[in-house]
């Protein structure tokens, strides 16, 4: 089992539910509210470690109540806290969700505080970390200086770099060269590339446009269509799995921890990403994002149901 570094953020969800999401200007009644451990970093260090990881999540939180909530989830879960980055200049992030009871479909806000605010110094720190690491996973949720300068330091050792580029903004081309995976949904691959993302074709062409950039290998994430896949000389969809929708909120998530578990694990990409596709699938039939968040166990027993 190779080592992971999950670099990434952190934010406590406060998620209401309500019979559909407020257009500007509306309030709209709910009769549920919970609060707990999210943010992109965060989600995916756990989906990977529930699902048999060999993680350590590195973000920053500020020293207040909201950093108990990751701080006890990591516990809970028994997972390392070691390499938690601690402020008293920023608060703890968080995002304002809403969910859609009906179709599952949720808006976000994400306010980040603290981990956007990750500074050099604090990256330079983790240089033993990801020496004896295999796989660095990071998303565009903190402060690009920091991812920047985490993704020089693992391509500098010739580490497996997952870039997953949500949320989505502008990536350097000499960044993009140092990624060896990444994994943008439909809407950022088309920001990104500039290709409308619909369908397998135009899929391939934006996958193309990254590889031009340097990228070794490409998913391309198309919810209900699966995935569009480009490896070496190989261009393929993969399936997703059909599941009843509760909350959708951390299905992107679920799929990188899943993805970057299995190739840990040693998965070819395509393996990888039926893996992957299970840890969404089960992630969508429960509430919430880190909760939601499927054991291996269940990933084992999703996957041999649907053989």
């Amino acid at each position: 089992m190779k080592k992971i570094v999950v670099f990434g953020s952190f934010v406590v969800d406060l998620m209401g539910r309500g019979p559909h999401l407020p257009v500007p200007g509306e309030t709209v009644k709910s009769g549920f509210f919970k609060m707990g451990p999210g943010g992109k970093g965060f989600n995916q260090g756990v989906a990977a470690h529930k699902a048999g990881g060999d993680v350590t999540m590195v973000t920053k939180l500020g020293k207040d109540t909201f950093a108990n909530v990751a701080l006890d989830t990591m516990r809970d879960l028994g997972m390392d806290t070691s390499r938690i980055i601690t402020t008293e200049d920023y608060p703890t992030g968080v995002a304002l969700i809403e969910v859609d009871e009906t179709t599952g479909q949720n808006a976000i806000m994400v306010i980040p505080s603290s981990c956007d605010h990750i500074e050099d110094a604090e990256v330079d720190a983790l240089k033993d970390l990801i020496e004896g690491a295999d796989i660095l996973l990071t998303q565009l949720e903190t402060n690009m200086s920091a991812i920047r300068r985490v993704i020089e330091m693992a391509s500098g050792m010739g580490k497996t770099i997952i870039l997953n580029t949500a949320p989505v903004q502008p990536v350097a081309d000499d960044l993009l060269a140092k990624v060896s995976i990444v994994t943008p949904n439909e809407v950022e691959a088309g920001i990104l590339s500039g290709i409308k993302v619909t369908d397998a074709e135009s899929a391939r062409q934006a996958a193309e446009w990254f590889l031009s950039k340097g990228v070794k290998s490409v998913v391309i994430t198309m919810g209900g269509m699966g995935a569009f896949v480009a490896d070496g000389d190989r261009r393929e969809m993969t399936p997703a799995f059909s599941v009843k929708a509760v909350d959708t909120t951390g299905a992107g998530d679920a799929y990188s921890g899943g993805f970057v578990t299995a190739l840990a694990e040693g998965k070819d990409i395509f393996e990888a990403c039926r893996f992957a596709a299970a840890t969404a699938a089960l992630s969508v039939t429960k509430m919430g994002t880190t909760p939601a968040m499927p054991t291996r166990a269940e990933i084992d027993g999703f996957l041999k149901d649907h053989e």
